[in-house]
């Protein structure tokens, strides 16, 4: 499955900690990240991550078309409700293609935890057989 990953700063060690906590999960699938994001988490874990731009520099709207041409299955961004972003619109957009798209999305670490074991249980397989189909 292709994976995005997306953390705002206050959010990013965070994302860091989810992606040591389930690399095993997560080596198995390809992993696609904005700038900073994708540069952290690589050095973290040793992982392979394609990475995009930076959020505010076009990432964001990289994975939008990435899930708009159906490349991405799974979206884990986690936000920091608390401060106001200049490019919020944007995330908004994200998750509206999620819903378009049937693509499953986590914003919290609950949901994220919740999707990637579902994951490791074989139970989001439907999007990669939908992708091979296509």
């Amino acid at each position: 499955m292709n994976i995005a990953l997306i953390a705002h700063d206050a959010k990013k060690e965070l994302m860091v900690q989810f992606c040591i906590a389930y690399c095993g999960v997560l080596s198995r699938h390809k992993l696609l990240a904005t700038g900073t994001t994708g540069k952290l988490v690589s050095e973290a874990t040793g992982l392979q991550i394609q990475r995009l731009l930076a959020g505010a520099q076009g990432g964001d709207q990289q994975v939008a078309s990435l899930i708009a041409c159906n490349e991405i299955d799974l979206l884990i961004i986690f936000r920091d409700p608390l401060t106001p972003k200049p490019n919020e619109p944007d995330e908004a957009g994200l998750l509206r293609l999620c819903d378009v798209h049937s693509i499953p999305a986590a914003t919290n670490i609950a949901t994220a935890e919740a999707l990637i074991h579902s994951l490791n249980r074989g139970d989001l397989d439907w999007r990669e057989l939908v992708r091979s189909k296509s």
